[in-house]
């Protein structure tokens, strides 16, 4: 796309991604040469040789290295679990004391000791490239038939493994109550004809992804083919498919799910060299599996849930646990953004595992999971927090805070959100989750929500000690929040989180009706005369996101106040006018102008969340009730583990 603020970015998403960050981090395959397999090896050979000769000649005195000052060993030290290396370079970690203290010794008899190692270390680099040597020689000795032949072995062998491991069967764990996973009847013809024109929208947005980008991740509804952001590697996983699966169970469009299972069931494969980002696989693929599990009782949306999460797992293997943004599914190589604050993690991205991990689990028996989120955790409430708030970026080699920046919106959103849903999920014993929510809803009212001069509330962004009077529309999710967890606040202010969550969602009301096509800008300001109005152009586009019409829904449920429903549906009205192309939906650029660009995408959120919290909006309370499900970010819907189920043979206490 032309813009950077265009970037197909979903629901609790980066805000602010860089120019550099809309393009592939990957070339496109380039010709491949043909080479003897002899050749290929002198080639690999030399290289061996090289990097062995420069790691003997060239080691750094280790001496100088092994300060670790970080001052949270206690939850720093990499936990190595199930055979797994701590670090990225499978090193087990610092050992030893607090931070600042040098671990290793002093004087001549340290030093002594210090040259015996490496001289042994050396030896051991000499040995293993004779060793290699030798080997390469009696390889290069065989024919081209047998090296092949060979090969095709050692193929077969990885690919029998592969088999084994995503075979492996998972153990028999009841499935907690369900309760209200179809129907909604909302009972009135009027709601209900408007519940029907939803569904409609959602088979015009299905129906054209189905016919002409099925197995991409996302369609290209004028250009009316597949779509792809490197968000997903530029890999077909079929993005749109698992994403939108849970919505079309609820709606009832089960010959639509149906194909989406038979597609998953023969075409969905982890194991392609793709680097994704691990948060976003995380909400869409692992949340859209688990939730169509549980809705549909089908085993293989639970075994390749297990298969995906396992891929993700390597992105932990940072000196502080705290996982990398991006990580290669092949090969397991993690890294972060380059744009993110010196090579930073980001709170919205680490903070937003929780409630998928969980349940994976809990699915699985295997602890890992539910052990690399608790370790964030125990992590972050050892940190200090700048005026009670945590910044968006947390480096993940230091475990320091990169620059000062909080934001309820991009970057920051869904950490809060999963704090509280942490507490929801775990049938409200999880107090320690909340404890810390509550923590931070008291900084973020004390230093964040403030009244415009019209009276509007907003929730503005904290930058190195400055307020910045604008709000995203990812932060308009927050209202919602605020009323979801109104019940169980301290000091008996459910009522007036009650009401805050109302002052949001009529804060983010005026931005949509302010517009000319009455949909919500990206970002609004608050200063001066100006008020809930985006005023540069790259913040005046719509990208059919969710989170006002998420707030609209749970304002209702909450509430019952027929303004909501009204909200809802001048919004689902101006997405089908303005928004509806013949073959799909499209975001457009500028929600000012009565003649908008278009940006061509149909974003997979779009299905999996701004359709079903409008279909959710026009429903029965005993659609999906809150009692018994807890959505995920990406509006995955994963039901409360109750404490009868959490505690099985073989399986975790998640307390």
């Amino acid at each position: 796309m032309s813009s950077p603020a265009l970037l197909p970015v979903s629901s609790r998403r980066l805000a602010a991604l860089s120019p550099s960050s809309a393009v592939s981090f990957y070339p496109h395959h380039r010709a491949t040469l043909r080479l003897s397999e002899k050749f290929i090896l002198l080639l690999i050979l030399s290289a061996f040789i090289t990097l062995c000769f420069g790691a003997i000649f060239f080691l750094p005195d280790s001496s100088k290295h092994r300060r670790f000052d970080l001052g949270l060993q206690d939850v720093l030290i990499p936990h190595v679990e199930q055979g797994r290396p701590a670090g990225r370079d499978g090193s087990a970690g610092p050992q030893g004391g607090g931070g600042g203290v040098m671990v290793h010794g002093g004087g001549e008899e340290h030093q002594h000791r210090h040259r015996e190692e490496e001289e042994q270390l050396r030896k051991m680099i000499r040995a293993d490239h004779e060793r290699a040597l030798e080997e390469a020689k009696e390889k290069l000795k065989k024919s081209k038939d047998q090296i092949r032949a060979e090969i095709q072995t050692e193929k077969n062998r990885v690919v029998q493994d592969m088999r084994k491991r995503e075979g492996k069967q998972l153990p028999h764990v009841p499935i907690p109550k369900l309760v209200g996973i179809n129907n909604g009847d909302p009972g009135d013809p009027d709601t209900r004809e408007k519940q029907e024109k939803i569904k409609e929208m959602m088979k015009h947005a299905w129906g054209n992804y189905r016919q002409y980008a099925w197995g991409h991740n996302e369609l290209k509804p004028l250009s009316r083919k597949g779509h792809t952001t490197n968000i997903f590697g530029n890999s077909q996983l079929g993005a749109t498919i698992v994403d939108a699966l849970d919505t079309l169970y609820i709606m009832g469009l089960f010959d639509e799910f149906r194909d989406g299972k038979e597609w998953i069931e023969k075409n969905l494969d982890f194991s392609v060299n793709a680097e994704v980002s691990v948060f976003e696989v995380n909400i869409r693929f692992i949340g859209g599996l688990l939730a169509a599990y549980y809705l549909s009782g089908e085993e293989v949306f639970k075994q390749k849930a297990a298969q995906l999460a396992e891929k993700l797992l390597p992105s932990f293997n940072t000196p502080t646990g705290i996982p990398w943004a991006m990580v290669n599914l092949k090969s397991g190589v993690g890294r972060n953004w380059g744009w993110a604050s010196a090579g930073s993690s980001i709170l919205s991205e680490f903070g937003t595992l929780h409630l998928e991990f969980v349940h994976l689990s809990y699915l699985t028996g295997d602890p890992t999971y539910y052990k690399k989120v608790l370790h964030i955790r125990k992590l972050l409430q050892k940190m200090d927090r700048p005026n009670g708030l945590y910044p968006n970026y947390l480096n993940p080699r230091t475990g320091r805070w990169g620059q000062h920046h909080t934001s309820v919106g991009g970057l920051g959103d869904s950490f809060y959100e999963y704090l509280l849903k942490a507490w929801l999920v775990s049938d409200k014993t999880d107090t320690e989750a909340r404890k810390m929510y509550d923590d931070a809803l008291q900084a973020i009212e004390k230093h964040l929500i403030k009244k415009s001069n019209t009276g509007l509330t907003f929730i503005g962004e904290w930058k190195n000690g400055h307020l910045e009077r604008k709000m995203g529309h990812l932060t308009c999710f927050a209202g919602g929040m605020f009323a979801l967890g109104a019940d169980g606040s301290p000091d008996d202010k459910a009522g007036h989180y009650l009401q805050l969550g109302a002052e949001i969602a009529h804060t983010c009301h005026q931005s949509y009706d302010r517009t000319v096509l009455k949909l919500g800008p990206e970002a609004f300001k608050f200063d001066g005369g100006t008020e809930a109005v985006a005023l540069r152009q790259n913040e005046k586009y719509y990208i059919l996101r969710p989170e006002v019409i998420e707030t609209y829904w749970y304002m209702w449920r909450f509430t019952h106040d027929p303004k909501y429903r009204q909200w809802g549906w001048e919004a689902a009205q101006a997405i089908d006018k303005y928004c509806r192309v013949i073959g799909g939906f499209s975001g457009v650029k500028d929600v000012y102008s009565s003649s908008p660009a278009y940006d061509d995408v149909q974003q997979s959120f779009f299905l999996a969340e701004t359709l079903k919290y409008l279909y959710l909006l026009f429903s029965s309370d005993d659609l999906l009730p809150l009692d018994y499900w807890v959505f995920n970010t990406e509006a995955h819907p994963l039901p409360v583990l109750r404490s009868m189920n959490t505690t099985l043979s073989g399986n975790v206490v998640f307390q």
